[in-house]
C-alpha cells in the first residue's frame, strides 16, 4: 500500500503541470500531496495495527480465560431430608405422691440435683406422731406374743390366746410399715440426674397427686423424632448413620444413627416415625427445637460428578464445556452427558465423561464449541 502513495501523488502532479506551471501553483499542490500522503500513512499504520491484534488473537494469545475442573471418580452420596422435633430423654413434671402442707423447699430453679437428691418435704408431723404410737404398741405386742408363745410351747394356756398375740403383732408391723412408706411419699426425691427448670409451689401451699410442684430435666441426651414417607421405608434401617443439623444452630452438626422406626404408618398422611438418640454435652441444644435429618439413600463409591450450575439444557440434551487439544491450542468442546441424580449442588454424569476430563466451572456462559480458551486449573 505504501508503493500506491508516491504514483498517485506523481501522477496528480504531472496532470496539474499541463495546467498550471508557475512555482507558486506547483509548491501549494507539493504541500497539499504531502498533507495527503501524512493521512494515507496514518491510516495505514492503523490498519496495520489492528491486523496484528486478529493476527495475535488467531494465534490464541488472547483467548477468553475460563476455570476448569478436572474430574475424578470419588464416593457420591445421595440424602433425603427430614424434618423432626428435639425432645431430652429424661424429663418429668414432678408431684408429689400424697396430700400434705410443702414444709420445704430444698432446690432453686437451674440447680443440678443427682438422682435421689430431696427436692421437697411435706408436712408429716400427722404420720410422725402416728409411726410413735405404732411403735409403742408394737412394743408391748412384742412382748406379749413372746410370752404367750413361751406358754404355748409348754403346753400352757389356749391357742387362741397365742393366736391372738401373733395376729396383734404382725398386724401393727405391717401398720408401721405402711407408715413409714407414707412418710416417704411425703419426700420428693429427684428420679434422674438434672436440671430443676421450674418450681411450681411455694412453701405451706398443698399438694396433692397428679398436680405437679416441679420440672426437672436432663439436657445432656437427646431425641429426635421425624415423620418420613412410606416410600423411603426400603431405604431407612434401624443403626443406619445419618448427620442432624439445627437451622437455629447452623455450625452444629451431629453424628448419630437410627435407633428406631415406628410400626405404624399414619393412614392420612402415609407417614412413618424415626428416633434418633444423641448426647448434648454442650447443652444448647432444647426441647422442642426444629432439627434436620440427613438420611442416605443413594450411595455410589465412584462417581463422577460436576457442580449443577454448569449443566445447560438445549433440543438435543443436557451438555457442558469441556476444555479440549486442537491444532496445540486448548478450546471449550460441547459435550452431551447423561445425569444422574443431584446433592449439595452437585449432579452425578454416569455418561459422557471420564476421569482426566477437565470441565469448564467458570466462565462457561462466555463460550461456545471450538473457541479457543486461556486455562486456570481449579
Amino acid at each position: 500500500m505504501k508503493r500506491i502513495v508516491p504514483i498517485f501523488i506523481a501522477a496528480s502532479l504531472f496532470a496539474g503541470c499541463g495546467n498550471q506551471d508557475s512555482p507558486e501553483a506547483l509548491k501549494a499542490k507539493l504541500s497539499k500531496l504531502k498533507e495527503q500522503s501524512t493521512n494515507i500513512n496514518h491510516q495505514i499504520k492503523l490498519i496495520e495495527s489492528r491486523l496484528a491484534e486478529i493476527d495475535t488473537l488467531n494465534n490464541g494469545s488472547n483467548r477468553i480465560s475460563v476455570i476448569a475442573e478436572r474430574v475424578k471418580s470419588e464416593p457420591f452420596n445421595h440424602y433425603f431430608i427430614a424434618s423432626g422435633k428435639v425432645e431430652l430423654e429424661n424429663q418429668a413434671a414432678i408431684s408429689t405422691e400424697t396430700n400434705g402442707q410443702v414444709k420445704k423447699i430444698y432446690v432453686r430453679k437451674g440447680e443440678r440435683v443427682k438422682k435421689g437428691d430431696i427436692l421437697i418435704a411435706l408436712n408429716t408431723s400427722i404420720i410422725e406422731n402416728s409411726i410413735s404410737e405404732v411403735k409403742i404398741g408394737l412394743e408391748l405386742a412384742t412382748k406379749v406374743y413372746e410370752k404367750q408363745k413361751a406358754l404355748w410351747e409348754q403346753n400352757i394356756g389356749t391357742e387362741l390366746q397365742y393366736l391372738q398375740a401373733k395376729n396383734q403383732k404382725e398386724s401393727l408391723e405391717q401398720k408401721l410399715k405402711t407408715l413409714n412408706a407414707q412418710l416417704d411419699m411425703s419426700i420428693v426425691k429427684a428420679p434422674f440426674d438434672g436440671i430443676v427448670d421450674d418450681i411450681y409451689i411455694k412453701e405451706g401451699e398443698l399438694a396433692s397427686p397428679g398436680k405437679p410442684v416441679a420440672y426437672l430435666l436432663n439436657p445432656d441426651k437427646i431425641k429426635i423424632e421425624a415423620d418420613i414417607s412410606e416410600s423411603f421405608l426400603s431405604k431407612v434401617h434401624v443403626g443406619d448413620k445419618i448427620a442432624v443439623t439445627f437451622p437455629t444452630f447452623p455450625d452444629i452438626k451431629i453424628e448419630t444413627e437410627i435407633s428406631r422406626i415406628g410400626n405404624y404408618i399414619d393412614p392420612k398422611t402415609r407417614t412413618i416415625t424415626i428416633q434418633v438418640n444423641s448426647n448434648n454435652p454442650s447443652g444448647m441444644i432444647k426441647p422442642n427445637q426444629i432439627a434436620l435429618l440427613y438420611i442416605n439413600d443413594y450411595y455410589n463409591p465412584k462417581a463422577i460428578t460436576v457442580p449443577s450450575i454448569i449443566l445447560k439444557q438445549d433440543t438435543k440434551g443436557t451438555f457442558l464445556f469441556t476444555v479440549d487439544k486442537a491444532s496445540n491450542r486448548e478450546v471449550a468442546k460441547k459435550v452431551y452427558v447423561k445425569t444422574g441424580i443431584s446433592f449439595n449442588d452437585r449432579t452425578e454424569v454416569v455418561k459422557g465423561l471420564k476421569d482426566g476430563d477437565m470441565v469448564i466451572v467458570a466462565g462457561y456462559n462466555m463460550v461456545s464449541n471450538s473457541i479457543p480458551v486461556n486455562v486456570s486449573i481449579r
